[in-house]
């Protein structure tokens, strides 16, 4: 198994803020470079796909399997012979929110996957991370 892990602490932005940006998914672009789109018709709920289009690559399917309201989602993406996991986890603490996302990948074919996939997410996770707080910063605290 591959995984690679970011953490940043902010006082920019609190919980509620965060995961009002990251539970819209069809928004995601506007902080996501790295795609054209992304778009769920459900709610942001556990059990529920939504579908993501990287920029020059086919679309892919991923399923929620676990979410807690404004603390953590992870999400799952599944290739052949191979898994893909994201999980985001926001917790408040005395200096402020840490946000931490961890990029997994494991199965028989992980190896191929983590270079095709998931090392080029890892890299710009600090970028992400920063512009996800810059629009958040300016939801409704």
């Amino acid at each position: 198994m591959w995984s690679k892990t970011y953490t940043t602490t902010t006082n920019k932005v609190n919980a509620r803020q965060m995961w009002q940006l990251l539970s819209d998914v069809n928004n995601w672009h506007t902080w996501d470079e790295g795609i054209e789109y992304a778009q769920m018709s459900g709610a942001f709920a556990q059990g529920n796909f939504f579908t993501l289009k990287p920029k020059g690559a086919p679309k892919v399917k991923i399923r929620l399997i676990e979410i807690i309201e404004n603390r953590k989602f992870v999400d799952l993406t599944r290739f052949p012979l191979a898994r893909m996991y994201g999980e985001h986890l926001l917790e408040e603490t005395a200096q402020g929110l840490k946000i931490t996302t961890t990029m997994k990948v494991e199965g028989l074919l992980g190896f191929l996957w983590r270079k095709l996939v998931a090392e080029d997410i890892a890299a710009v996770l600090p970028h992400e991370t920063e512009k996800q707080i810059e629009i958040a910063s300016g939801l409704p605290a």
